[in-house]
């Protein structure tokens, strides 16, 4: 399995990964998994990938803590999930997430979920693309790890996108 690992020397490198992620999954909507820790950057990273969406202008992405989901009015919609603030995968189930996890695979529906490690193994996705983020402010690392087939030919597609986006390591 490939991956991509780029530097983010700052905001306008994660802007453009944003508009580099929204160019490839906009005729592929495929299940963006974003890990990494408190202030990482993947809120950011949702906001820049929805501002290059069509009908981007009219999302307004914030953190989906609290709400565990946001829907936002994107072509295709994209729904962004935060698990940040549940306990455990039982409480995935018990609050009916399930549920709307399960119709935000539907094709036509782009899903960028936030602490994905906190997804019962039954929820995951069979085709995914997952970004950990590590690093703060400047400097992140983002680390893309294809998640299925599909995913490889996008991550092969970011990656001939990434020569203007952050620096390749």
């Amino acid at each position: 399995m490939t991956t991509l690992s780029l530097i983010l020397s700052g905001l306008e490198d994660t802007r453009r990964l944003g508009q580099a992620l929204a160019a490839i999954l906009v005729s592929s909507p495929l299940p963006l998994l974003l890990h990494g820790e408190m202030g990482a950057g993947k809120t950011t990273l949702v906001r820049f990938l929805a501002e290059h969406l069509p009908g981007g202008e009219e999302a307004e992405v914030m953190s989906p803590s609290f709400t565990l989901c946001n829907v936002y009015p994107t072509r295709p919609e994209l729904r962004h999930f935060d698990l940040y603030r549940l306990p455990d995968e039982q409480t995935v189930v018990d609050e009916g997430l399930a549920e709307s996890l399960e119709d935000s695979l539907n094709p036509g529906i782009l899903l960028a979920l936030e602490w994905p490690e906190k997804l019962p193994p039954v929820l995951i996705p069979p085709d995914y693309l997952l970004c950990r983020l590590t690093g703060q402010q400047n400097d992140r690392r983002a680390v893309f790890e294809p998640g299925g087939a599909v995913a490889a030919l996008l991550l092969e597609k970011l990656r001939k996108e990434s020569s203007v986006l952050g620096r390749i390591i």
